[in-house]
């Protein structure tokens, strides 16, 4: 006699049922708590520039809300390379929720996310290897050659969240000429 085995569950299978759900039933929480990153994000770099502007303080002892708590984690590099692998991790799995005008705006997002990760990930390389790049005595990312690091990493920021706006805006509010799927989900406002 021979038994039929159900057909095995593979974990690509399952990660794909996974991001089927995160962008269907699941979507609006899932922006929801991926904004609740964003705005934890935010917040450390606008409190080291408050920290830096308004308290004066000098920019190596001017870390944020959790780099007071736990200094290594600004001095490592780990805080921020984590939030910015976490966001574009977050733009990716939350991405194909997104249609038409609003996936145009959100692949911005992404594009520029992609180019902040690849500037934190330099600098968590740095931080790691003790090996400084352009000759500086610290980590140092590219563009901020030209631009001061807390300040480089708020337009950074800034130009991600734009963008991601734009495209919840155009998610949320579908134009009224958009596909009726585009009206599916369940964060569509009518």
């Amino acid at each position: 006699m021979t038994t039929l085995n159900p057909p095995q569950e593979n974990s690509s299978t399952r990660f794909q049922d996974f991001v089927q759900r995160l962008n269907g039933p699941l979507h609006e929480k899932a922006l929801w708590t991926y904004g609740v990153i964003v705005v934890a994000h935010w917040l450390e770099h606008l409190v080291q520039a408050y920290q830096i502007y308004f308290l004066h303080w000098a920019r190596p002892d001017s870390r944020g809300v959790l780099g007071l708590w736990f200094p290594i984690l600004v001095s490592s590099e780990i805080l921020h390379w984590s939030y910015a692998v976490v966001m574009l991790i977050g733009l990716v799995l939350l991405r194909p929720g997104f249609l038409g005008r609003a996936r145009t705006w959100w692949n911005i997002a992404l594009g520029i996310q992609a180019w902040h990760f690849f500037e934190h990930s330099l600098l968590q390389w740095q931080g790691i290897t003790k090996s400084f790049f352009f000759g500086s005595p610290v980590a140092t990312s590219i563009l901020q050659i030209w631009v001061p690091r807390v300040e480089l990493h708020l337009v950074y920021n800034a130009l991600v969240t734009i963008p991601m706006i734009i495209g919840l805006y155009y998610h949320m509010y579908p134009p009224k000429n958009a596909p009726q799927h585009a009206f599916d989900c369940t964060c569509a406002r009518r």
